[in-house]
């Protein structure tokens, strides 16, 4: 066999090893991301999110909205997230962690979270306004203006890999 052949072949394993290995990240919800975000010395993340709007934002729905797609798609991670793409969320639990910072199934590891570069490669993202605007725009019958900076304030919470 040449090298050229030999070449090729190596490539098409490669190429179909990649294929094959390829994951989609998938929504694992707000109890998963519990288990590491909750402790006082780094910030108790899961806690602020329990306390803030987003987190009862299913609430908020009544009669025909908990089941119109148009209100779901915003109140709740889960239904507004491609169905396949959903693991342990919960509608339940409306806008969780992972609306604002991705599906987690990827970067959830500890080993990853450690390292700010390999969690953005895996998925993790670091919300800006752009992703606030998905939901907080002129197609929400409620809405009165965004001020991204001032929202972002009432939401921030302590970077957990920082001292």
């Amino acid at each position: 066999m040449n090298l050229k052949k030999l070449s090729f072949i190596l490539g098409l394993f490669i190429i179909f090893s990649s294929v094959v290995n390829a994951q989609n990240a998938q929504y694992v919800g707000a109890a998963k991301c519990k288990m590491c975000h909750n402790k006082a010395e780094k910030g108790e993340q899961y806690n602020k999110w329990l306390a803030s709007p987003h987190a009862k934002a299913m609430s908020v729905l009544k009669g025909a909205d908990l089941k119109n797609p148009k209100c779901l798609k915003c109140h709740s991670t889960a239904a507004g997230a491609d169905q396949s793409l959903v693991a342990s969320i919960t509608v339940e639990e409306g806008v969780s962690c992972e609306s604002c910072h991705g599906a987690g199934s990827l970067y959830k590891v500890a080993t990853v979270m450690k390292d700010m570069k390999a969690s953005m490669a895996k998925g993790l993202i670091m919300p800006d306004e752009k992703v606030c605007k998905k939901c907080h725009n002129a197609e929400s019958p409620n809405f009165k203006g965004f001020n991204f900076k001032e929202y972002a304030a009432k939401i921030a919470h302590k970077d957990p890999t920082k001292k």
